[in-house]
């Protein structure tokens, strides 16, 4: 993918009303620090645009990246971290479960996880939450420079046992540091784009 142009073009809070959008959007869930901002800045082929935050959780916006003038990078709240109190976690995930039901332009949802451990049970949660919508999340496996060529089989088995995978979907190791699986996401972003509505 050919990254033309990028535009932070809406930033919603808890009581904001969502975009109406006219182009198909392509949403990033994920928990704190598990390298969002760094992969949607390989993806823009930006270094910084999506800014990275030296507090985990500080984030409390869904954030529209408009992307060539074609598609949306939406850029879901980082979850499941524990400064974070019980009261603002439960807004940040009202909000997003009223863009996963609100959205007429959400095509599909990428859910990031550390390759180094095994899921969370948010992570889980987060998994079931998208399912529950009619999504089949596709996983990115992040900090894939973080371990050895020798650890990733088991750490590909213990993601998709973790989070209770079927074994059609797909989980792509990624690398903010090296690229390595940049490529095969826009892929699957230019498909889905080319398909139109979402994967049931």
């Amino acid at each position: 993918m050919v990254i033309k142009s990028v535009n932070l073009e809406t930033v919603c809070g808890v009581t904001s009303s969502m975009p109406e959008n006219d182009k198909p959007e392509i949403a990033f869930a994920g928990k704190s620090n598990v390298g969002k901002s760094s992969l949607i800045n390989a993806l823009m082929n930006r270094k910084s645009y999506a800014r990275t935050s030296a507090q985990p959780g500080k984030t409390q916006t869904i954030n529209f990246y408009n992307i060539n003038d074609t598609l949306y990078y939406v850029d879901l709240p980082g979850y499941g971290y524990a400064k974070v109190s019980k009261t603002e976690q439960e807004k940040w995930g009202r909000m997003v479960e009223r863009y996963l039901n609100q959205s007429k332009q959400l095509k599909q949802v990428f859910l990031l996880v550390d390759i180094r451990h095994d899921p969370s049970a948010n992570d889980k949660k987060m998994y079931d939450w998208i399912t529950y919508q009619g999504y089949r999340p596709v996983i990115i496996a992040t900090k894939l420079d973080k371990i050895s060529r020798n650890q990733l089989a088991r750490q590909l088995k213990a993601i998709r046992t973790g989070l209770g995978m079927e074994g059609k979907e797909e989980v792509i190791p990624f690398s903010a540091l090296t690229k390595q699986g940049r490529d095969e996401i826009w892929d699957r972003i230019e498909t889905w784009i080319r398909e139109g509505d979402h994967v049931e």
